[in-house]
């Protein structure tokens, strides 16, 4: 079979990882999390899982039609680790939603005229109108940690960014969006196992990209800039939520939580919404790299 971009994922996988990264994937066994720092060993059942998903897809249900009725507007944008699960995430947020109020922004790489605009320009342009949620798969926050980590932006671009993130986050919420900010973080042996899964799926090949693999050697670089990028823009007006990934299940399920226990939308049952997991799921403290 004709691996994606000629078989990087495996070659750095043979060659590249870490000792210990690759022995923790060589080793592992179904359902098992391979962080010794998460604080769950294994995946959350499926049974439970479909369980609680489906509450609360009628409780996003009923959290879309407020929307429309009241004239919200509610920006969730994703931000995370590559094969955290940020489009699978989304995903479930949208599955039983109407997408004519709920629509998702992947924007690709900026044009030569986008690169003379204001930065936040090309992104204020797909905020929502009254009674719409827009899901931002990757935001503005390109610039503060994948743009750095390769040198695709100056240091004086980097820190014109965080003297403006924060206002211009300030005026979205002062104007009445209901602004949601999500981290998803996942372990290195994690990422790398989801990357060599996709590598082998013909399916799931289109998920790969060249910065994808050439990122498999920047860890430690993604992990200041991240660091750094949690610090300098958690904000009262614009917190971060962080949710710690490595078991796709509960992240989905803690995300969707935090998200519907903030807003308060009509015909809300508290029992259906459950509790949030608060070791995978809370602030920039529990980042964990």
């Amino acid at each position: 079979m004709q691996l994606p971009l000629d078989g990087a994922i495996s070659n750095y996988f043979k060659s590249g990882a870490p000792a210990d990264i690759r022995n923790a994937i060589r080793r592992a066994e179904k359902g098992e999390i391979l962080s010794h720092s998460y604080p769950h060993s294994e995946k959350l059942a499926r049974k439970v899982y479909e369980k609680e998903m489906a509450a609360l897809q009628i409780e996003l249900v009923k959290m879309q039609a407020w929307v429309k009725a009241s004239g919200a507007r509610v920006v969730i944008l994703f931000e995370g680790r590559d094969a955290a699960g940020k489009g699978g995430t989304i995903k479930r947020f949208r599955e039983n939603l109407n997408p004519r109020g709920a629509s998702v922004v992947a924007l690709p790489k900026p044009s030569e005229a986008e690169q003379t605009q204001w930065y936040f320009q090309r992104y204020v342009d797909h905020l929502p109108a009254g009674g719409e949620i827009a899901f931002f798969d990757r935001s503005w926050y390109n610039r503060a940690v994948v743009e750095t980590v390769f040198g695709f932006c100056t240091d004086r671009q980097r820190a014109h960014f965080f003297q403006q993130v924060g206002p211009f986050e300030q005026a979205l919420v002062e104007d009445g969006i209901h602004l949601f900010k999500v981290w998803l973080n996942v372990g290195r042996a994690e990422q790398l196992r989801r990357f060599l899964s996709r590598e082998r799926d013909p399916l799931k090949q289109w998920k790969l990209s060249r910065i994808d693999a050439d990122g498999l050697e920047k860890w430690d670089a993604y992990s200041d800039a991240i660091r750094d990028t949690l610090q300098r823009s958690h904000s009262d007006a614009a917190p971060w939520t962080v949710v710690r990934a490595d078991d796709k299940r509960r992240a989905r399920l803690a995300t969707i939580r935090s998200v519907l226990q903030t807003l308060d939308y009509d015909r809300k049952v508290p029992k259906a919404l459950g509790q949030i997991d608060g070791t995978i799921c809370g602030g920039p403290e529990i980042w964990d790299v």
